[in-house]
Order: C-alpha cells, then structure tokens, then sequence
C-alpha cells in the first residue's frame, strides 16, 4: 500500500478520458469539515497549535514539521520565543468569568505575557480591546514583538461592564522554544520548483487561515497522483516571520522557485481575485489572469504592492521571485475579516471548491506551457493528410480547428502556448489537444527539450 492509500481523501477524483474531474459537493463538503476540525485550535506564530494543525494537515498528506529553535537569527528578524496559553479569563466581583479564552480563543490578545491580578475595571480599560464598528463582534488582535497582555471582547460587552473589583488571569509561558512549519516536496520532472505556501497562525479564524490551509492541503493530495514537470514545494508557516524564516533557511536554494503563489481567504462567497507578483507578468501571473478570464466569472486581478501576506517575503527585492496570491475577497475588505464573525458559517462549501478547481486549472496551464517549431511553416500544411481536418466545406472553424491554426502559425519556437493561448483567447484544454495531435503529426517540434505537453 503506498503513501496515498494511507492518507483519508479530501478531494473526490474521478479519472476521465478529458481531465480528471473532483465531485463538486463532496469535495466541498470535506474541505469545509477539515476546517471544522482545526477551527477549535488555539493558534499563534509558534506552540502547540501550530503542531496540532500540521498533525491534522498529515492526516491527509506525508507533511514534514520543522522545527527552528528561538533566538535564531534569519536576516533582520530573530524567531521569537514560543508562546503556549493553558487558560485565561476575566472574572467578576461575583466570581464569574465574564471573558473566558476557553470559550472562544479569540477573547486572548496574542502572545499576552503570563498574569495575575486584581483590578479595578479603570485599571483593566486599558488592556481591553474592541471594535466599536463592529459591536457584537470579538476582533482578533495580537502583540508578538511588544510584551504586554490584553483582552478582547465586544464593544457592546465592554460598555456593559460594570465598576468593581476584577481578577485577571492568563496562565500562558513565552520561552524559548521553536518556531514549527510544515513542509511537503512533490518531486516533477526537474528540479525546477513550483511554491505554494499559505499562513497557519491563527486561532479560529476560518476564511483567513483555515480555507487557504484546507484548499492547500487538498491540492496537494491532487497532485500527488499526478505526473509533474515541476517539483512542488508547499509550506505551511506562520505568517510573516514564517516566511521569513524558511527563506533564510533556504537562501541557497530559492533559485530554483520558477512559479508560486500564497492561498489565503479562499472560502468566501465573493468572486476570485489574483495579485500579481513583483515581476508583474511572470507566467504565474499571466496563467492565473487568464484562467480566470476564461472561466467567465467576475474576477479581479490586482497589481503587486508591499503589503499583504507572504507574498510581500517571497517577492522583496533580495528574491524577487515569480509568488503572487490567490484569494477571494482581499483581506479588509470583508466585515468579517479578522473578528470572530470569521466562522463555520462564512467559508461555502462551493466556494472552497472553486477556488480548488481553479488552483488546478492555473497549474495545468505552468506545466504543460511549451515554445514549439512548425516543422512546415511555409504557408499552411494541408491538414486534411494529417486526419485533422474534416472533408465537408463550407462550415465556420470551430475552437479545435482554430487552434490548430493558431498553433501553426505561432510556433516559431518564441512563442509558448500560453502566448497562443492569451492571443486567440481558445480554451487551455482546446490548445493542449491541438498541439497534442500537432506533435504526433509531426506538423510541430517542441523548441523546449525536456517539456512534453500531455
């Protein structure tokens, strides 16, 4: 029994002579589950949330854990120590916790320092955080690289709360430690890499977090059964110093990273969004920007900036490499975003799906993207000797013929399929059996040695 065989299914893959297709409602409902089981999770930069996340990510796939022990240096940055809560709460005059972290993790600010305390409520004010924009909501804030300690609650809690005398516990360690990230390595072809990385350091949080971990983890076991050209490298890290982190342990071989991209916010019900990376129009980001056109949904495509995920990590100047991010609404720009009201109920089902499905379709376009040399580019070759083009005249071409046209035309050996693709605006799947029967005819040359379109 292989390494497959051993690991639960999140994908329901069924094999066809066209494409390999995943059952909508089932896969979307098993994604929407394994969020499920990772949304109780308390989770931060480091401890034994991350470990638990990464134990259940293997449940699915043969994911490594990596350890990198506190106070190690990596470029500007020193991991931090480790940070593991046991309890925290806010008690009354009456003795009832009226803001309790084992009630939702959300209500701890993270990375408080260790405290113990009684206080007056005007004594406590200051370590309370809420949002009075939204007032039934827990917002999710944190406090990694300053010490402190705090709590967060709804406004309308917080205005509610009585004068009086209040104990205050958080029963927490920060020492030293490790800063744990989980990392699978899907052997293609080449040595050349694919990256694919997304953030799993915070707590119950479900579209900023657990959807991109789910969908992730699910492309993953897709690929697995898969044939690559590429070597697919997926990471599992905490957000920002993760990043940052697994860079410096990996500066020597970046290099090899030829496309990327972050996953995050991948369960909402609003249409796809892509942000280039840094380069602006690395083949990453030209094949998403025309899967989503293709697919003839609303979708947006936005240009690189500073700010954001990990992206941010991956495309600073010192690597510049090809990482954009996938998402559907951007981060802020959803009301739930980072507050409790970010639950079970806000990631679909069917929106996982899509953005799985999409994932896919944009790695397709990566590794069967080729150059080829017509072989008889002086004017058109008469197909009809070839069996590739019908006997009966006087029809409108439609989208094979076309493409066999466009390929013709185009291979020059300057020109990929994703060129053609762009320009006759044909579906991939349409320009991949094209050139498929092109090359078997002997009518086209791949330019590329070693990159065989399927």
């Amino acid at each position: 029994m292989d390494d497959i065989a051993r690991h639960a299914d999140l994908a329901d893959l069924r094999e066809s002579d066209a494409a390999v297709d995943l059952s909508a409602d089932k896969t979307g409902r098993a994604l929407h589950e394994f969020i499920a089981d990772m949304y109780p999770i308390s989770r931060s930069i480091t401890g034994e949330g991350i470990r638990r996340t990464i134990d259940l990510i293997r449940n699915y796939i043969p994911l490594t854990t990596c350890e990198v022990p506190s106070g190690l240096q990596v470029f500007d940055w020193t991991v931090p120590p480790e940070w593991n809560v046991r309890d925290a709460y806010v008690k009354n005059s009456a003795g009832e916790r009226v803001i309790d972290f084992k009630k939702s993790n959300l209500h701890l600010l993270g990375y408080s320092v260790p405290v113990r305390a009684r206080m007056t409520l005007d004594q406590l004010r200051p370590h309370l955080y809420s949002d009075p924009d939204k007032p039934d909501w827990i917002p999710y804030r944190t406090s990694y690289y300053q010490k402190t300690w705090g709590f967060c609650l709804p406004h309308n809690q917080l205005l509610a709360m009585p004068d009086g005398e209040y104990e205050v516990c958080v029963d927490a360690d920060l020492a030293a430690g490790h800063l744990t990230y989980g990392d699978l390595r899907l052997l293609g072809r080449t040595s050349d890499e694919v990256l694919i990385s997304c953030h799993i350091c915070h707590p119950s949080l479900c579209n900023d977090n657990l959807s991109g971990i789910a969908v992730a983890t699910a492309l993953a076991q897709y690929l697995r059964r898969m044939e690559l050209r590429y070597t697919y490298r997926f990471v599992f890290i905490p957000g920002t110093i993760g990043a940052i982190t697994w860079l410096a342990l990996n500066e020597a071989h970046v290099g090899r990273v030829k496309h990327g991209f972050v996953l995050t916010c991948a369960g909402d019900s609003g249409a796809m969004t892509y942000k280039r990376s840094r380069r602006g129009n690395a083949e990453i980001d030209r094949a998403w920007s025309y899967v989503l056109e293709q697919s003839g949904e609303p979708y947006e495509i936005q240009e690189f900036s500073p700010y954001g995920y990990d992206e941010r990590q991956y495309c600073s100047p010192g690597f510049n490499l090809p990482v954009g991010t996938v998402m559907r609404t951007p981060f802020g720009r959803f009301a739930e975003y980072h507050s409790s009201a970010d639950n079970l109920d806000f990631v679909r089902p069917a929106a996982l799906y899509d953005t799985l499905t999409k994932a896919i379709a944009a790695i397709d376009v990566i590794e069967n993207n080729a150059c080829f040399r017509n072989e008889k580019p002086f004017c058109e070759p008469k197909l009809g000797n070839y069996g590739l083009y019908g006997g009966l005249g006087g029809l409108a071409a439609g989208d094979f013929q076309m493409a066999l046209l466009w390929i013709l035309n185009m291979s020059d050996g300057d020109h990929s399929l994703l060129d053609i693709a762009e320009r006759s605006k044909l579906p991939w799947e349409v320009i991949k059996k094209a050139a498929a029967a092109l090359n078997r005819a002997g009518l086209i040359k791949q330019a590329e040695p070693g990159l065989v379109t399927s």
